[in-house]
Formats: structure tokens, C-alpha cells, sequence
């Protein structure tokens, strides 16, 4: 039985608290026959929110958000790409990495 699921061509995993990285450099692809998925470490969530835009410029199709971009980032990050890719988030009621936190209360 073939349980294979059409995926897009390029997606992106991105993560928005990863202190002194370069999100040009820090960054991994993974290429697969079904696609490809990039991972990218940007320093804060303003940074990543302008990854995201060069992501889509790049050819992305979807992008994952790590959980601590909180509701409001998020869809600041929505309204930015929407029509060009689709986004996708992981999701914590509290962060492990915020302290238990979500990242609305914490930027």
C-alpha cells in the first residue's frame, strides 16, 4: 500500500531564537525524490521575519514555524508570504524552550 502524500517541491523549517547564527550560513537542505526541506536558525524572530520573505523569493512553497512565534508573529509572517507559500506552525500551549512561555507573552 503506497500511504506516500503529495508534499510541496521546497519547504523551509524556520526557527526564530538561535543566538548568533547567520541564516545565510546556518542552514541545512535536505534533498529528498519527493522534495526538499531547508532548515534555517535565525537570530531572533524579527530576523526570521525577513528570511521568510527571501525563503519565498528562493522558491518556497511552504514554510514551518518553530513554536515560539506565538499567534501575533505568526500571522504577521502569514500576511507577508500569503499567495506565495503556505505556513505552517509548531505548536506549544507553553514553550519548553520560553520557560514555559508563549512567544505573544515573551516578544
Amino acid at each position: 500500500m503506497d500511504l506516500s502524500l503529495e508534499a510541496p517541491g521546497r519547504s523551509a523549517h524556520l526557527s526564530g531564537r538561535a543566538s548568533a547564527v547567520d541564516p545565510q550560513k546556518d542552514r541545512q537542505t535536505v534533498v529528498t525524490p519527493q522534495g526538499e526541506l531547508t532548515a534555517v536558525a535565525a537570530s531572533n524572530q524579527k530576523e526570521a521575519g525577513a528570511v521568510d520573505l527571501k525563503l519565498v523569493d528562493a522558491g518556497i512553497e511552504a514554510i514551518e514555524l518553530y513554536g515560539g512565534f506565538g499567534n501575533k508573529r505568526t500571522a504577521r509572517i502569514v500576511d507577508a508570504v500569503t499567495g506565495k507559500a503556505a505556513v505552517g506552525v509548531v505548536r506549544f500551549d507553553g514553550h519548553p524552550g520560553l520557560g514555559g512561555k508563549s512567544g505573544d507573552e515573551l516578544f
